[in-house]
């Protein structure tokens, strides 16, 4: 398979499709973006002049259908994750999804039974990419004991400032689009379970504090999506995890996370999101201090290159399979279940 080409079919070329993956499989030997289909004929024409795709589908059943086609990169928003994904495999295809995995935490299994059925073709979801630097020095130190035993996580972060009434519409704020998933939330858990493992009980208040706003041609849309969460966590690994996600806090503290254990403390920095900082400190320091990351244990972004190695049969998929997309779809949506019903959800579903 090294020596063979492989075709790769886009199903939405938006921002981050245009930023990372066409690029990112032009860098791979043998690999060829032969067809795309996107929200219409005619921005799918404009994207396969720019990077010399031959091939423009009106339909993106047309396009996973397509023999030609080996894989397929989803690019779409999450409500048509699960659709999609069940559909090209059942063609035949390896699959490529742009998180958040699905709505909820029912598709997310469905598309999990999906890849189970077909064990031969590779499946992965786009991770969460800003800790991908730091993701595995705070392991190893962890495993290594210098936080000793974990006795809380503790994770503070804002996308906004001030409310702003007249910020404009996102697809995001639709649950009818977005599903169970809240803002960046999702993301952010999802470094945490690489850390720490994942959340066996959810607690959680939820505000929107913006009920309306308009899209770009001034038409209005309620907000269906949370701008405010506050998380109480068990984790099975032990330590308790609290989250504080926002987008209308003024003045708030650079977004950050703390691991807090018995011999030391660990402080993951995200206050420029483009470059992440660690830093840490045990009994006997008088402070916490920036962590140098090694060469060797520098994380980066390699997602294409892993897909396609993983179709090749060279390495498998870390970032991000399926199961560990099931368990943060299961958190997102027990966020909102607690929300609305006032209880802990026990987790897994």
């Amino acid at each position: 398979m090294t020596s063979e080409t492989i075709n790769i079919g886009l199903i939405g070329a938006g921002g981050n499709t245009k930023l990372r993956h066409i690029p990112g499989f032009l860098a791979q030997d043998n690999v060829h973006i032969s067809g795309v289909c996107n929200r219409s004929i005619e921005s799918g024409q404009r994207v396969a002049d720019e990077y010399g795709i031959e091939k423009v589908y009106g339909s993106w059943t047309d396009l996973v259908e397509d023999p030609d086609i080996d894989a397929i990169c989803i690019g779409t928003w999450p409500y048509m994750h699960c659709t999609m994904v069940i559909a090209a495999l059942e063609y035949g295809k390896h699959v490529m999804t742009e998180a958040r995995m699905a709505v909820d935490a029912s598709e997310a299994h469905a598309m999990l039974d999906a890849s189970r059925q077909f064990p031969e073709q590779i499946t992965q979801i786009v991770p969460a990419p800003h800790t991908l630097n730091l993701d595995k020095t705070i392991v190893k130190l962890i495993k290594e004991g210098y936080v000793g035993d974990v006795l809380s996580v503790d994770a503070a972060i804002s996308q906004g400032g001030f409310v702003d009434h007249e910020k404009l519409f996102h697809w995001r704020q639709s649950r009818d689009f977005s599903g169970f998933n809240i803002m960046g939330l999702g993301i952010w858990y999802e470094a945490i379970m690489r850390w720490v493992g994942s959340a066996s009980s959810v607690q959680a208040l939820t505000r929107t504090t913006v009920k309306r706003r308009n899209d770009e041609d001034g038409n209005p849309h309620v907000i269906s999506v949370p701008d405010h969460v506050e998380i109480l966590c068990e984790m099975f690994s032990g330590p308790t995890l609290h989250i504080r996600f926002s987008d209308v806090l003024g003045h708030a503290p650079a977004n950050a996370v703390y691991i807090f254990g018995t011999e030391g403390t660990l402080k993951i920095d995200g206050s420029d999101q483009t470059a992440p900082k660690l830093w840490g400190g045990q009994k006997s320091d008088s402070g916490l201090s920036e962590i140098e990351i090694v060469a060797g244990l520098q994380g980066d972004w390699r997602v294409e290159e892993e897909f396609i190695n993983a179709i090749r049969g060279k390495e498998d998929i870390t970032h991000t399979n399926f199961q560990d997309g099931v368990r943060y779809m299961e958190f997102t949506e027990a966020v909102t279940r607690s929300t609305q019903t006032g209880e802990k959800i026990l987790l897994p579903f």
